[in-house]
């Protein structure tokens, strides 16, 4: 989980609700100007003093870190000593070479480091984040809204430690923690045998094309019913007659399901350019990539039933083409006509109900 720091140093009217909003959803700190901001803040959340436009106070009574700007205040390690009880981290804007150089250093030897780019493109934070490569401190990127938080957190795969937003709404505290995600949860998958295989006339079928490449033993879920999903795999193994395309995957019938981000299912005919869709692999581990492309044709469908040893009942529909693979026990990779009753494979049993793509308790018969 990333760090999420929630600035109120310009909130207005709606400050305290922020405030209660970020406590009840658990941000790492509250970042205040003015001490007094801070008393009320319960020790389970960082108190953290940006005084970036004002001297530091005689006394630092209800705050645990102090950021400060060295040209100010001071530096860090000097004021640590003149406040033993107070961490200190600081702060830099980073707008030339000069700039983006103290950034760097301050990555590799602070504690803290309080970072804000001025220019939007993400190279000089690439550059910090390299530079840091093995260091002990925390990078804390001042960023706009959520949605650049987000992509804060995934530059060069691995993203600041934190990030500190001011917040506009009551809601961002809450949309910043579950962008601080880093993973989506891990799936506990199941092995299904197969049961029978037979031929389903014509219908479209879509190939999801994500915007990264898959891994060997990894592609996405699919599957008729939202009680069952089988593991196909992506086009990441050779072929005859094509090259591989280790970004797709020939999923199945536009009507199945599959996962995308936060527990929902999407239809696979409801994926779009820019949307997001789960990526799981053999042992389970899964993440959230970004769909490129649907591209849904009209080819010959292959039905696949297969059964849990709980006795769930699974159904898949995929083209019917000797190319279109699914998973199997320790991502062995199985052309779907060559499957045969007995054969395994991997699959998936979400336990809800769906509507509309979310989880729900409710009466519900698929079949």
């Amino acid at each position: 989980m990333k760090l999420c720091w929630l600035d109120i140093r310009n909130v207005n009217g709606a400050k305290e609700a922020i405030i209660e909003e970020a406590v009840h959803q658990r941000v790492d700190a509250i970042v205040a100007a003015d001490q007094a901001d801070l008393e009320a803040i319960p020790p389970t959340v960082k108190k953290v003093l940006f005084p970036q436009h004002q001297p530091l106070p005689e006394k630092l009574d209800a705050v645990d870190l102090v950021i400060v700007d060295p040209a100010r205040h001071g530096e860090p390690a000097e004021l640590a000593q003149q406040y033993p009880d107070v961490e200190f981290g600081r702060y830099v804007e980073i707008k030339d070479a000069d700039s983006l150089e103290d950034a760097c250093r301050a990555a590799r030897l602070d504690k803290w480091s309080l970072l804000y780019f001025r220019d939007p493109t993400k190279i000089p934070l690439e550059i910090v984040l390299a530079a840091a490569a093995g260091s002990d401190g925390n990078i804390i990127t001042q960023v706009a809204d959520v949605e650049e938080g987000e992509i804060v957190f995934g530059v060069l795969e691995h993203g600041s430690e934190g990030v500190m937003l001011a917040p506009r709404v009551p809601g961002d505290a809450t949309a910043l923690k579950a962008a601080a995600v880093s993973k989506a949860a891990d799936l506990s998958l199941v092995e299904l045998e197969i049961t029978g295989i037979r031929r389903a006339g014509m219908g479209e079928r879509a190939c999801v094309d994500t915007c990264t490449n898959f891994g060997l033993d990894e592609g996405i879920l699919v599957g008729s019913h939202s009680t069952g999903m089988i593991l196909c795999c992506s086009e990441t193994h050779p072929l005859p007659y094509m090259p591989t395309r280790p970004f797709r995957v020939n999923a199945g019938a536009l009507h199945s399901y599959t996962l995308s981000a936060n527990g929902r299912t999407n239809y696979l005919s409801e994926l779009v350019s820019g949307g997001r869709v789960l990526a799981v692999d053999s042992k389970g581990k899964s993440r959230v990539v970004t769909v490129g492309r649907v591209k849904i044709e009209t080819r010959p469908l292959l039905a696949i039933d297969a059964v849990s040893a709980s006795g769930v009942t699974v159904n898949l529909i995929v083209q019917d083409d000797w190319h279109v693979r699914v998973l199997g026990p320790g991502g062995t990779v199985l052309n779907v006509t060559e499957l045969t009753p007995g054969t395994k494979v991997l699959g998936y049993l979400p336990v809800e109900k769906r509507h509309v793509g979310y989880p729900i308790d409710e009466f519900c018969i698929e079949k």
